[in-house]
């Protein structure tokens, strides 16, 4: 009883990291370093942003199962629901529920964009805390890091970095919006220790 409980708090916190992300896009004043690159590609391609966000992360959820040496299917096919949902939630009120507002004001969008990124760091946060459901990026780190015996924190920003620079490279070849702006460097300060906190 006390895992089912926990399994459906995950979940709520699973998707209220959703809302989070999805109120940073509304801001317009860019998004996290991995998001840069989503949302580019979502641009680039038409695709819905949700729908590419959850699709990077079940790359990266293959990926862990091929390196993972216990490979729990029942834990994949639960992730694979959890991003599921994850996806449709942000899709939801990226396309459907935020765009019946408009916010004028820069000031405001800022203020939006670090609402935005606390609410998603307190749901990551709440998630890693409970330790049933995972995120695969930073599983994936955890799982390389492990391999290699490099550091966890090589990985992810290496990651990081890599998204900002072919996000780059997109936008300036094709043309595209930039997404790559202060709230990238916003994400990059407040995120981590939001999730700290949040997790202990």
């Amino acid at each position: 009883m006390m895992n089912q409980k926990k399994m459906t708090l995950s979940f709520l916190y699973y998707l209220l990291s959703a809302f989070g992300i999805s109120l940073t896009l509304k801001a317009s004043i860019g998004v996290s370093s991995f998001n840069s690159l989503n949302a580019t590609l979502a641009e680039f391609s038409q695709i819905k942003i949700g729908t590419i966000i959850a699709g990077m992360n079940f790359l990266f959820l293959i990926a862990c199962l091929a390196l993972d040496p216990q490979r729990k299917l029942k834990n994949y096919l639960t992730m694979g629901i959890a991003l599921l949902f994850f996806g449709s939630t942000i899709n939801l009120f990226t396309y459907f529920i935020f765009p019946l507002f408009t916010l004028h004001s820069y000031i405001l969008n800022c203020l939006l964009f670090i609402l935005g990124t606390i609410i998603a760091g307190i749901g990551t946060g709440k998630v890693l805390n409970y330790q049933l459901l995972k995120f695969p990026i930073e599983t994936f780190c955890l799982f390389l890091s492990e391999r290699t015996h490099k550091s966890f924190k090589l990985y992810r920003y290496s990651i990081d970095l890599y998204c900002i620079l072919i996000a780059l490279i997109l936008t300036f070849a094709f043309h595209l919006n930039l997404m790559v702006r202060e709230g990238t460097v916003i994400s990059f300060l407040l995120l981590s220790p939001v999730i700290s906190w949040s997790k202990n």
